[in-house]
């Protein structure tokens, strides 16, 4: 078979799962996009390990180091580009904003432009985590360079995964203040896009800074968990 099988990508391919079953579930009936939001939280947390693993291994081949780059940017597509945005539209669908169309029924809704403009965020949220994750695969050798240089590692607009902890807070709030945050969610995923192909640097974190963040996600992660199984 072909690819890479071995301890390096299983996080990656783990990943990957996790936001497919995102997917799936979130779309699943009316929508459900607080299970979705726990997937993408899942699979942030095994993005956030996968290259420390990767890593460890002594010896990898210029393959396997390739491969690794491109399977992790596909699979952050998938669970950060792809899953927020059904999120977004499972809540139009809970709200009712989303109603079921058919191509043979002639009612349009009155709030067709607002569905048009809100689902056109989503397709352009989607396009911009792809052109982020296709530049920052063809700028790898250049950014190896610069941290040669600099001493120190940089992203060149915001990094995809940012949508683990970003997305699941805008949720957490959503349900607690009982209010309707579905229009300010769609905000969010506009600005993201924007953030994503934005021409700026974001310096990598450090030991102190994972940390930190690690902790803001789990907080969310247990805010998400409590949502779900115990409201």
């Amino acid at each position: 078979m072909i690819g890479v099988y071995d301890y390096t990508v299983i996080l990656t391919y783990l990943s990957t799962c996790s936001g497919l079953l995102g997917i799936i579930f979130t779309m699943t009936e009316v929508g459900h996009p607080y299970c979705g939001t726990l997937f993408l939280m899942i699979s942030g947390l095994l993005d956030g390990f996968d290259g420390k693993v990767a890593r460890t291994k002594q010896n990898r081949t210029d393959l396997e180091k390739r491969f690794g780059i491109q399977i992790d940017s596909l699979s952050d597509l998938i669970c950060f580009g792809i899953l927020p945005a059904t999120i977004g539209i499972a809540q139009l669908r809970v709200n009712g904003r989303l109603p079921e169309l058919s191509l043979t029924d002639k009612q349009i809704p009155n709030h067709m432009g607002l569905l048009v403009l809100l689902i056109s965020i989503a397709v352009f949220y989607v396009l911009s985590a792809l052109i982020r994750l296709a530049y920052f695969n063809s700028t790898t050798e250049e950014r190896a360079e610069e941290a040669k240089i600099k001493g120190k590692e940089y992203f060149t607009g915001m990094p995809v995964t940012v949508a683990a902890l970003i997305f699941p807070l805008t949720l957490v709030v959503h349900w607690f203040v009982r209010a309707d945050l579905t229009m300010f969610y769609f905000w969010v995923l506009f600005i993201m896009s924007l953030l994503f192909i934005g021409n700026f640097k974001v310096p990598k974190p450090n030991i102190k800074q994972f940390i930190g963040i690690f902790f803001v996600g789990l907080v969310e992660f247990v805010a998400v968990i409590f949502i779900l199984f115990f409201s």
